[in-house]
């Protein structure tokens, strides 16, 4: 069982890397940035409520005095997240677009030095040093005639993603600080987001979609909603029963690899060997920075 755990986290880098497909199918429709969260958000908050009331309803319970953290998290945290995300994601090559959100744990670590007096050592200096440099080599800005897709704004639109990543971890840590469990957190989080995202919903978009659609199309929506709010999740957290945190983060840093995978089969995305290279640094200068700190003699 402790072998077929150590394989969840590695699902749920590799679902988390399959949201381009679903983001850029749906827009192809006519979809909008807000009615594509809002359907995805709405799914995944009703699928994790209907959940955890028939498996766990202790877990719905929060304080009041708490719901700052779950507002802050939903709407600057998960929502700004999803929506830079999947704005970086058309401008962007599907690879390109983890990469840049995979450098999160950089603004975790800065935010956490201010926040909470975390020791920032020269080990992970380098760390976000090198991540940096492999994260400019995969954008192909350094590659004149790369043929990689990429424009400024989609870069920041990436970068702006992974701070809000950040930032939902930092609430997130605040969170558990306080004694809430992941899942509860996950989806007040999502469903906060989905209630600020009702009024900008194109409704007759999405009903249009729906109805030309049918059944096939509400099952590929359900399976976005599952495939990248709900299931990593629920995956990741079932393998720290079994691994530690370290550990599961370094085995969900293939996201980013997974991401180029898809772009290659869906979108042929093929990516330069500088682009390939500057993939592989990010992934591996991000796997060092989550390894533990060795203890000073």
């Amino acid at each position: 069982m402790k072998k077929l755990m150590i394989l969840l986290p590695v699902f749920s880098g590799i679902l988390w890397g399959s949201a381009g497909v679903f983001v850029r199918e749906l827009t192809a429709l006519g979809m909008d940035e807000y009615t594509l969260l809002s359907s995805r958000m709405l799914v995944a908050a009703a699928v994790m409520l209907l959940w955890l009331a028939l498996s766990r309803p202790s877990l719905l319970r929060v304080r009041k005095k708490d719901l700052w953290i779950f507002l802050g998290g939903g709407t600057v945290g998960m929502l700004g997240l999803s929506f830079f995300y999947n704005a970086a994601i058309s401008q962007l090559t599907l690879s390109l677009a983890a990469v840049l959100l995979s450098l999160s744990p950089v603004f975790v670590l800065i935010l956490a030095a201010f926040l909470f007096r975390e020791k920032v050592t020269g080990r992970k200096v380098i760390c976000m040093a090198v991540a940096l440099t492999g994260c400019a080599l995969a954008s192909g800005i350094m590659e004149s005639s790369s043929g990689m897709q990429w424009t400024v704004p989609g870069i920041l639109l990436g970068i702006l993603g992974a701070f809000c990543y950040a930032l939902y971890s930092i609430f997130s840590k605040v969170a558990m600080e306080r004694g809430y469990h992941v899942f509860t957190i996950i989806l007040y989080c999502v469903a906060i987001a989905a209630v600020v995202l009702l009024p900008f919903t194109d409704w007759s978009c999405l009903g249009g979609i729906l109805k030309d659609g049918g059944a096939g199309m509400g099952v590929f929506m359900l399976i976005h909603s599952l495939f990248t709010s709900v299931l990593p999740y629920v995956f990741y957290t079932m393998s720290l029963n079994y691994i530690d945190a370290g550990k599961a983060s370094i085995l969900a840093a293939c996201e980013p690899v997974a991401a180029m995978v898809f772009g290659i089969v869906f979108f042929r995305e093929m990516p330069t060997a500088l682009s390939l290279a500057g993939l592989l640094i990010t992934v591996g200068a991000l796997i060092a920075l989550g390894l533990p700190e060795k203890e000073e003699g």
